[in-house]
């Protein structure tokens, strides 16, 4: 009785193993989209949302990560919705997480702050690895506006592992002092820049210098495209003109791409234009 009891607590055991094992292969098969998934803590804006595509496998599941825009202040990761499914079918066997960030009030949450949320959600998603059952070693990073200027800020100068291998910069600033002296409307865009900035390049020289990516532009830093249009009021066309010099100066590999009298933003083909060399850059840099 006692030989029976080995043999059937056995038999249960790898039962149990085979069905756990089925069901795993089985979530992996299919796809999985994870809404408002908190990375910290200390704030309700600390979320992101996960999309993970089907038949997903730790080696071969690469990583995109975008960053919203928003004047650094306002904006949510819901602005990407419109746009994720056209991306997701375009990408296939890549996984995305869309972030939130905490949002800039001049005071207790600034530029620093956000760069902690982007450091902390990129950590987040390598401890989730396993479970998600995709590769962390290889990401794309894309940004918009704002959401531009963070995640070049992170390619350039917070890549020391070298895990982002592309950066897709959609019309981020690049220069802040710039942006902070000589925008052509000042009057309006220095609260904004001053707000994120936690003073002016005056009184935070040193805050304006390292929180500008065009300052950190090394040979090291991952293959970059970079999508502006020509009348940008927002952000000046001239913030991409002279990250595009940087880059060939410094050998990196990247693209520039302009759009003839498109404003901050763009809609129609010149959208879908954009979203498919921005899916070719980063199947052929992100494998």
């Amino acid at each position: 009785m006692k030989s029976f009891g080995i043999r059937r607590t056995t038999l249960l055991i790898v039962a149990f193993a085979i069905f756990t094992t089925s069901c795993k292969k089985s979530s992996e098969s299919t796809e999985n989209i994870l809404t408002d998934v908190a990375y910290a803590t200390a704030d309700a804006k600390q979320k992101m949302d996960v999309y993970l595509p089907a038949n997903r496998s730790a080696a071969n599941t690469y990583i995109v990560v975008m960053v919203h825009g928003g004047s650094w202040s306002g904006g949510d990761k819901t602005d990407f919705n419109v746009d994720i499914p056209s991306i997701r079918t375009l990408l296939g066997n890549y996984a995305i997480f869309n972030i939130n960030y905490r949002l800039a009030n001049g005071s207790s949450v600034l530029l620093q702050q956000q760069t902690d949320d982007i450091n902390t959600a990129f950590d987040f998603i390598t401890s989730k690895a396993a479970e998600y059952n995709i590769n962390p070693s290889k990401i794309a990073l894309m940004g918009a506006s704002a959401g531009g200027h963070l995640a070049l800020l992170k390619a350039f100068k917070g890549n020391a592992d070298g895990r982002i291998k592309a950066m897709v910069d959609l019309f981020g600033p690049t220069d802040m002092a710039w942006m902070y002296n000589n925008h052509p409307v000042a009057i309006y865009t220095q609260p904004i820049i001053a707000n994120v900035m936690g003073g002016t390049p005056t009184t935070n020289a040193t805050g304006y210098t390292n929180g500008s990516p065009i300052n950190f532009v090394a040979a090291t830093a991952p293959p970059t495209i970079i999508f502006h249009g020509t009348a940008d009021p927002v952000v000046p066309i001239s913030e991409s003109d002279r990250l595009n010099i940087k880059l060939q100066t410094a050998g990196v590999v990247h693209q520039y791409i302009t759009y003839t009298g498109e404003g901050h933003g763009w809609v129609g083909a010149n959208l879908t234009d954009t979203y498919n060399k921005a899916v070719d850059f980063i199947k052929l840099y992100v494998k």
